[in-house]
């Protein structure tokens, strides 16, 4: 659970598929950790449905809960008065 932890602090709101591929671990498993880390409010997740190329996909969308990450380098627009 550490690692999806760490991959979900560093990289924001991911698909479980995603999540999954990145840290190498079998989709079932993620998911039962997902489902594990929303229980005790570690993460926020939610169930989407997306189509792909016409191919229908489901699957969970999670971000850590009420962690805000850095702001992105680089210039920032002014405020117009």
């Amino acid at each position: 659970m550490q690692k999806i932890h760490a991959y979900l602090k560093g990289r924001g709101e991911q698909l479980d598929s995603e999540i999954a591929a990145a840290t190498r671990i079998p989709l079932e498993d993620v998911r039962a950790y997902l489902s594990e880390m929303s229980k005790r409010g570690d993460i926020i997740a939610c169930h989407t449905t997306r189509f792909i190329k016409g191919k229908k996909s489901e699957g969970m969308l999670c971000r850590i809960s009420g962690y805000i990450p850095p702001a992105a380098p680089g210039r920032k627009p002014k405020a117009r008065s």
